[in-house]
């Protein structure tokens, strides 16, 4: 592999963004690596780093997946990259695929998908089609801050409305708040739940480590506004980083709880590929009194190593650490009353709606 060096500065000179640096792709022919030239942050002007959106033509909307350890076999993702910046995404090396850096790259150039509803409502409508709940942001958020304007996700729940198609969302965004003229009467109707994650309460955490993403106080509002209009929600507290937030666990949930919250769930820290290093670098820049500790507690939890990718263990960690954890998740979880049985999303409503033109109209008005 061919490699060149260029200057990376830390994170001081990109405000309001999440990586510390843009280091290459695994797949890219060329590396990129920092050097020291004896500038500090202090010497140097901010940089301005612009988000850029580039529209991605999709064949197919509706993806796969056979993970055991995933809630759900079908997924759709409006947008690829994220806007929000955090640093734990477990989404970020999929932009090495498209050539481009998992850091800086992953939060500022952007992907989005303007035919998403056209091309879901005709896999919808193949007369082959089987209906299984699908879930809305498996991989990047669906409510990120270019969704106001672009109204991609808005456009595919609409979809799903009109087909009577059963869906969950996750989503860290208020934004969502948008949308509760399409979501409550879905509610009504048993098709659709709606996950909110909330890692920490401290805003001064949440700024370093989710940047564009919306205020604690801002997600516990969405958890308070999706509850009163009946909407069924789970409060994930993801990701659960030791010697980091994992103390605010507890806190979390009873917050959530109180605003209206049925349901809960955890991850513990994941650290694949290339986020192991544009996190570590994280901590260097804006926790340097707890960055060994919370690598040393991060490895206890994975048998020694920053990440184990082994399926039944790579969401909850194992060891003694580990275990602990989801002793005090458990035991939070029922105190704070968020262990409602939620039953099946229901997939008898699911009908291909008649378009005009279609035979069926000629049958319209007796």
């Amino acid at each position: 592999m061919a490699t060149f060096t260029q200057q990376v500065h830390p994170a001081p000179q990109v405000r309001g963004r999440g990586a510390r640096s843009n280091a290459s792709g695994r797949y890219e022919a060329q590396a990129r690596e920092a050097f020291d030239d004896g500038w500090t942050p202090d010497d140097l002007e901010p940089a301005k780093l612009k988000t850029s959106l580039t529209a991605e033509r999709a064949r197919v909307i509706i993806s796969k997946n056979t993970s055991p350890d995933v809630g759900f076999s079908r997924s759709i993702n409006p947008y690829r990259g994220c806007e929000h910046g955090c640093i734990y995404c477990y989404a970020r090396p999929a932009h090495a695929y498209m050539g481009l850096s998992p850091g800086l790259d992953f939060e500022s150039k952007l992907f989005f998908k303007p035919d998403a509803a056209e091309l879901l409502e005709a896999e919808l409508s193949k007369p082959r089609y089987q209906p299984i709940a699908i879930h809305i942001g498996g991989n990047t958020d669906p409510y990120q801050p270019q969704e106001r304007s672009l109204r991609i996700t808005r456009s595919i729940i609409e979809v799903l409305a009109r087909f009577q198609h059963p869906f969950s969302i996750i989503t860290k965004s208020a934004l969502i708040l948008r949308d509760l003229d399409l979501l409550a009467p879905l509610a009504d109707a048993n098709l659709v739940r709606v996950a909110i994650s909330v890692t920490t309460l401290d805003r001064k955490l949440a700024r370093s480590m989710e940047p564009r993403a919306a205020t604690p106080e801002k997600r516990i509002a969405a958890i308070k506004g999706l509850a009163e209009a009946g909407v069924p929600v789970i409060v994930m507290f993801a990701p659960a980083i030791p010697g980091l937030n994992d103390h605010e666990m507890e806190a979390v949930l009873e917050r959530a709880g109180q605003a209206g919250a049925k349901g809960a769930g955890y991850v513990a820290l994941r650290l694949p590929l290339e986020i192991k290093d544009l996190f570590r670098e994280w901590l260097a820049t804006d926790h340097p009194d707890r960055a060994s500790r919370v690598m040393s507690l991060v490895r206890q939890m994975r048998g020694g190593r920053d990440y184990d990718a082994d399926w039944g263990t790579r969401m909850k960690g194992q060891g003694p650490l580990a275990d602990l954890m989801a002793a005090r998740f458990q035991a939070a979880r029922k105190r704070y009353g968020l262990e409602f049985a939620f039953e099946g999303l229901d997939l008898t409503r699911f009908r291909v709606p008649v378009r005009a033109g279609d035979q069926g109209d000629l049958f319209a008005g007796g």
